[in-house]
Protein backbone atom coordinates (compact mmCIF):
# COMPACT_ATOMS: atom_id res chain seq x y z
CA UNK A 1 0.00 0.00 0.00
CA UNK A 2 1.18 3.53 -0.69
CA UNK A 3 0.12 6.73 1.04
CA UNK A 4 0.98 10.35 0.26
CA UNK A 5 0.89 13.52 2.35
CA UNK A 6 1.20 16.99 0.76
CA UNK A 7 2.56 20.07 2.53
CA UNK A 8 3.24 23.58 1.23
CA UNK A 9 5.80 26.25 2.02
CA UNK A 10 7.18 29.48 0.63
CA UNK A 11 10.86 30.02 -0.12
CA UNK A 12 13.18 32.07 -2.26
CA UNK A 13 16.04 30.90 -4.43
CA UNK A 14 17.99 31.62 -7.56
CA UNK A 15 19.68 29.43 -10.14
CA UNK A 16 22.92 31.34 -10.74
CA UNK A 17 23.79 29.77 -14.10
CA UNK A 18 20.25 29.77 -15.53
CA UNK A 19 19.93 31.20 -19.03
CA UNK A 20 16.68 33.03 -18.30
CA UNK A 21 14.62 34.59 -15.47
CA UNK A 22 15.52 32.05 -12.77
CA UNK A 23 19.01 33.53 -12.43
CA UNK A 24 17.37 36.41 -10.54
CA UNK A 25 16.37 36.32 -6.86
CA UNK A 26 12.75 35.14 -6.68
CA UNK A 27 10.42 32.95 -4.70
CA UNK A 28 7.90 30.15 -5.05
CA UNK A 29 4.95 28.61 -3.28
CA UNK A 30 6.43 25.12 -3.12
CA UNK A 31 4.51 21.94 -2.41
CA UNK A 32 6.12 18.74 -1.25
CA UNK A 33 4.50 15.31 -1.40
CA UNK A 34 5.88 12.50 0.72
CA UNK A 35 4.92 8.99 -0.46
CA UNK A 36 5.43 6.02 1.83
CA UNK A 37 4.88 2.33 1.25
CA UNK A 38 4.12 -0.35 3.76
CA UNK A 39 1.62 -2.93 4.84
CA UNK A 40 -1.63 -1.85 6.45
CA UNK A 41 -1.24 -2.20 10.21
CA UNK A 42 -3.51 -4.78 11.80
CA UNK A 43 -3.47 -4.01 15.52
CA UNK A 44 -6.85 -3.87 17.21
CA UNK A 45 -6.99 -1.23 19.88
CA UNK A 46 -4.09 0.84 18.56
CA UNK A 47 -4.77 4.27 17.00
CA UNK A 48 -2.84 3.25 13.85
CA UNK A 49 -4.98 0.16 13.21
CA UNK A 50 -5.92 0.05 9.51
CA UNK A 51 -3.23 2.55 8.45
CA UNK A 52 0.21 2.43 6.84
CA UNK A 53 1.12 5.42 9.02
CA UNK A 54 -1.03 8.12 10.58
CA UNK A 55 -1.08 11.09 8.17
CA UNK A 56 -0.52 13.37 11.18
CA UNK A 57 2.78 11.58 11.84
CA UNK A 58 3.79 11.81 8.18
CA UNK A 59 3.13 15.56 8.37
CA UNK A 60 4.91 16.03 11.71
CA UNK A 61 8.11 14.39 10.47
CA UNK A 62 8.20 16.20 7.10
CA UNK A 63 7.35 19.48 8.79
CA UNK A 64 10.04 19.12 11.45
CA UNK A 65 12.86 18.03 9.14
CA UNK A 66 12.18 19.93 5.90
CA UNK A 67 9.19 22.25 5.72
CA UNK A 68 9.83 24.28 8.88
CA UNK A 69 13.51 24.57 7.93
CA UNK A 70 12.84 25.79 4.38
CA UNK A 71 9.62 27.76 4.87
CA UNK A 72 10.12 31.51 4.43
CA UNK A 73 13.83 30.98 3.96
CA UNK A 74 16.12 31.76 1.07
CA UNK A 75 17.63 28.53 -0.28
CA UNK A 76 21.07 29.41 -1.55
CA UNK A 77 23.81 27.35 -3.18
CA UNK A 78 27.05 27.49 -1.19
CA UNK A 79 28.93 28.21 -4.44
CA UNK A 80 26.77 31.27 -5.15
CA UNK A 81 29.08 33.34 -2.96
CA UNK A 82 27.73 36.72 -4.06
CA UNK A 83 24.24 35.92 -2.73
CA UNK A 84 25.39 33.70 0.15
CA UNK A 85 27.71 36.43 1.46
CA UNK A 86 25.04 39.10 1.03
CA UNK A 87 22.43 37.07 2.93
CA UNK A 88 24.95 36.31 5.69
CA UNK A 89 25.30 40.07 6.19
CA UNK A 90 21.55 40.54 6.79
CA UNK A 91 20.93 40.26 10.54
CA UNK A 92 18.47 37.52 11.46
CA UNK A 93 17.80 36.49 7.85
CA UNK A 94 16.54 32.92 7.46
CA UNK A 95 18.96 31.42 4.97
CA UNK A 96 19.51 27.75 4.20
CA UNK A 97 22.88 27.14 2.59
CA UNK A 98 22.90 24.06 0.37
CA UNK A 99 25.75 22.12 -1.21
CA UNK A 100 23.69 21.92 -4.43
CA UNK A 101 22.08 24.48 -6.71
CA UNK A 102 18.46 24.83 -5.47
CA UNK A 103 16.70 23.50 -8.55
CA UNK A 104 13.48 21.52 -8.12
CA UNK A 105 15.45 18.36 -8.88
CA UNK A 106 18.13 19.01 -6.29
CA UNK A 107 15.62 20.12 -3.64
CA UNK A 108 13.58 16.94 -4.15
CA UNK A 109 16.73 14.82 -3.85
CA UNK A 110 17.86 16.73 -0.75
CA UNK A 111 14.44 16.34 0.90
CA UNK A 112 14.52 12.60 0.13
CA UNK A 113 17.99 12.30 1.68
CA UNK A 114 16.85 14.13 4.82
CA UNK A 115 13.54 12.29 5.21
CA UNK A 116 14.55 8.75 4.28
CA UNK A 117 15.98 7.75 7.69
CA UNK A 118 13.01 9.32 9.52
CA UNK A 119 10.38 7.04 8.01
CA UNK A 120 11.21 3.60 9.30
CA UNK A 121 9.43 0.37 10.01
CA UNK A 122 7.97 1.53 13.33
CA UNK A 123 5.09 -0.95 13.51
CA UNK A 124 6.66 -3.92 11.74
CA UNK A 125 4.77 -3.06 8.54
CA UNK A 126 7.81 -2.55 6.25
CA UNK A 127 7.31 1.23 6.14
CA UNK A 128 9.69 3.13 3.89
CA UNK A 129 9.95 6.34 1.93
CA UNK A 130 9.27 5.75 -1.77
CA UNK A 131 9.08 9.22 -3.31
CA UNK A 132 9.43 12.89 -2.61
CA UNK A 133 7.71 15.05 -5.20
CA UNK A 134 8.61 18.72 -5.04
CA UNK A 135 6.44 21.20 -6.93
CA UNK A 136 8.22 24.42 -7.81
CA UNK A 137 5.05 25.68 -9.49
CA UNK A 138 1.66 24.01 -9.99
CA UNK A 139 2.89 22.86 -13.42
CA UNK A 140 6.52 21.97 -12.72
CA UNK A 141 7.83 19.34 -10.32
CA UNK A 142 10.61 16.85 -9.72
CA UNK A 143 10.40 13.36 -8.27
CA UNK A 144 13.12 11.82 -6.13
CA UNK A 145 12.35 8.10 -5.99
CA UNK A 146 13.82 5.12 -4.28
CA UNK A 147 16.23 3.52 -6.73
Amino acid sequence: MRITRRLEFDAGHRIPDHASQCRHLHGHRYAIEVTLSGEIIKADGLPVNGMVMDFADVKRIANELVVSQWDHAFLVYRGDTLVADFLASVPGHKTVVLDVVPTAENLAAEAFRILDPAYRDTYGNHLRLERVRLYETPNCWADAVRG
